[in-house]
């Protein structure tokens, strides 16, 4: 077992601008969303999958540029072995690294996630900066 998960929590897009200056929340919703697969962790292919959903998502509120921007800072920086409060599975204790949920790992993300739904659907609803 990989230890006890914390509860969900997320600044929104970390150290990046959560939007341009005329849109300040402009893809914040797209790093929330980006940080629940952070939070719950998984495999190399999940965070890969998650980080190209991040890209995804910025090009598609009509930002390329910075999607791809995006893309390279958290490939770099989301590493599960940097001891970062934002690395792969930051929800799990550090060192958990790459891999897949046991099942008791999934039914802790699941009792976390029922616990915690009525914030993450005003979060991802009404994103501010938190």
């Amino acid at each position: 077992m990989g230890g006890d998960l914390k509860p969900f929590r997320s600044d929104g897009c970390s150290d990046f601008p959560n939007g341009t200056y005329q849109q300040r929340k402009l893809w914040l919703r797209c790093c929330y969303q980006h940080d629940l697969s952070y939070w719950q962790g998984g495999t190399k292919l999940q965070r890969l999958v998650a980080d190209h959903d991040l890209e995804q998502c910025v090009r598609s509120v009509g930002e390329p540029a910075i999607a791809k921007l995006m893309l390279a800072g958290v490939r770099v920086g989301g590493s599960p072995y940097w001891p970062t409060y934002f690395r792969w599975g930051y929800g799990w204790p550090y060192m958990r690294g790459y891999k897949t949920l046991s099942a008791d790992e999934r039914r802790q993300v699941e009792a976390m996630l029922k616990r915690q739904a009525s914030e993450l659907a005003s979060i991802l609803k009404h994103p501010t900066k938190r």
